[in-house]
């Protein structure tokens, strides 16, 4: 059993697609707190301040050895970003619509922070951990003010890091990828393959 810290519906869907088990505690860190010039640092030190925030919130039977039913605790965080340029959620229509004015025609790396935590020595209660984070490119479609607005209308760039979801109307607008197609929704399910092989392909 998984136990994901993480609010991200997108998230989730992955891991039911591909039946790894799991279940949802929701940090509720203050993700303002957390800044870094470098994306990639930027979500993995997000990543790791969820995880030990769920870890702190879950006790320490999370990790018991004992026949504890979570055997890991995984934390994930996003952001896109071109030319140096961070973007996570968009705070409302009118950041998501000049924010895609921006992003339109251009190539963007998505940016995922994945940060690990299991059970360690049975004699220390301090869980292993690990972190990584996996970084895909993608090219934006060279979108016109009339297919922003209608994009954006939808709703759906508002809840996305980046301002799309790949696995929604946002698959409409991204022309090509390059690396990891999970990690653009929210996980890199080969990077927790390699992590957690006892959880993945059991069937």
């Amino acid at each position: 059993m998984l136990l994901l810290a993480s609010a991200s519906p997108a998230r989730r869907r992955l891991l039911e697609q591909a039946a790894i088990p799991h279940r949802v505690m929701v940090s509720g860190i203050d993700e303002d707190t957390i800044v870094d010039d470098d994306p990639r640092q930027l979500v993995l030190q997000l990543a790791e301040a969820k995880a030990m925030a769920v870890a702190e919130r879950a006790g320490p039977t999370w990790c018991s050895s004992d026949g504890c039913a979570v055997q890991a605790l995984l934390a994930c965080d996003s952001v896109l970003s071109v030319g140096g340029e961070v973007f996570g959620k968009p705070r409302d229509a009118e950041e998501a619509i000049n924010r895609w004015r921006r992003l339109a025609g251009c190539w963007a790396e998505l940016h995922t922070g994945h940060w690990l935590l299991q059970p360690g020595d049975p004699a220390d209660s301090t869980p292993a951990a690990r972190g990584q984070t996996v970084t895909t490119r993608l090219l934006l479609a060279p979108l016109g003010e009339e297919a922003i607005q209608r994009y954006v209308a939808t709703g759906e760039p508002l809840a996305c890091a980046g301002g799309f979801a790949l696995e929604g109307r946002g698959g409409l607008v991204v022309e090509r990828i390059e690396g990891c197609c999970s990690n653009v929704i929210g996980l890199s399910l080969p990077l927790l393959r390699q992590w957690l092989p006892e959880l993945c392909l059991q069937a």
